[in-house]
């Protein structure tokens, strides 16, 4: 990252700070990903700014403080592996790769995927795994993860990925709840699930299948 980008990202992880109080490692981890590189040539000059933009398909890169803000609620500190379900353009799993050892993402539409694993190999980001899958499935050849991530809005959460998350782990999920959406935060405690309504936010929905 030249030195105009790392200020221009630097800058970006002071603003979400500012609405958003970032644990020091989160708010490194935004400083050290260059959007740019995530949006659209188009967007460009819309990279460092706190918003949502397209990148095709009818899917969104989602702002930068909701990125940091959903990173923060995973509580990154001391887990080892999270699985992302909706990769997009790659950027919050990039963000994820600076926390996590292994980041496993998922995308149900093949070319939005395969972008995103340009972008992992030019920025020599060799953490993140990829699979194009309907994220609802997991990816069970790697569980149990100490975090899940759902990067769209799900009316529920459904019950395998609990199975594939480990013990005392944590899922974040934008939920569904009347005409309103929620980011809400899942604990497993044994046979117990310990729900926690976050924030409310606007995200696109998972959707079934994959799009080749």
């Amino acid at each position: 990252m030249d030195r105009i980008t790392a200020t221009k990202t630097a800058r970006l992880a002071e603003e979400c700070d500012k609405r958003f109080p970032l644990s020091p490692e989160v708010k490194e981890a935004i400083a050290k990903t260059n959007r740019e590189l995530f949006v659209p040539a188009g967007f460009r000059h819309h990279a460092y700014k706190l918003d949502a933009l397209p990148i095709g398909a009818s899917q969104y890169i989602s702002s930068p403080l909701t990125v940091a803000k959903m990173t923060e609620y995973l509580f990154p500190r001391g887990a080892d592996r999270v699985l992302e379900v909706g990769c997009g353009s790659g950027y919050q799993a990039a963000v994820l790769s600076h926390l996590f050892r292994g980041v496993f993402t998922i995308e149900r539409i093949e070319r939005l995927l395969l972008e995103a694993k340009k972008r992992f190999r030019e920025l020599g980001i060799h953490n993140v795994h990829t699979r194009t899958d309907d994220g609802q499935n997991g990816w069970a050849a790697y569980a149990p993860y100490d975090r899940i991530l759902f990067s769209a809005t799900a009316k529920e959460v459904p019950q395998k990925l609990f199975e594939q998350l480990a013990e005392g782990g944590i899922l974040v999920a934008p939920i569904e709840k009347g005409d309103k959406q929620v980011i809400t935060r899942f604990i497993k405690e044994g046979e117990r699930i310990i729900e926690e309504e976050l924030d409310e936010c606007d995200f696109v929905p998972v959707l079934d299948g994959v799009v080749k």
